[in-house]
């Protein structure tokens, strides 16, 4: 039973030429799944625990920046505090 041909090309219906490609995209997702260790009993928890762990990194970056911009903001208004201290001699400077 071979499949009819046409100029050189295979014709099969449309409904198995899916099935075929659904079958392929599963075993192959399957198969990079099983390379790259997520493939078992276990693999949902791994992938909760791997987006968990990207959550934590972005929190992280975003408090890091957060702590940038107010570290700078004060060292700003120290600086101009200070100035505004030395321009009008609070601290007791010479006369």
């Amino acid at each position: 039973m071979t499949p009819p041909r046409s100029d050189g090309f295979v014709r099969i219906p449309d409904a198995e030429f899916e099935a075929i490609l659904t079958r392929a995209a599963e075993e192959g997702a399957k198969r990079a799944l099983a390379d790259v260790g997520l493939d078992g009993d276990e693999a949902a928890l791994d992938i909760r625990d791997l987006r968990s762990l990207v959550d934590c990194i972005r929190l992280v970056r975003r408090t890091a920046m957060q702590t940038a911009v107010r570290m700078i903001t004060t060292a700003v208004m120290l600086a101009l505090l200070a100035g505004i201290a030395i321009k009008l001699k609070i601290f007791g400077g010479s006369p």
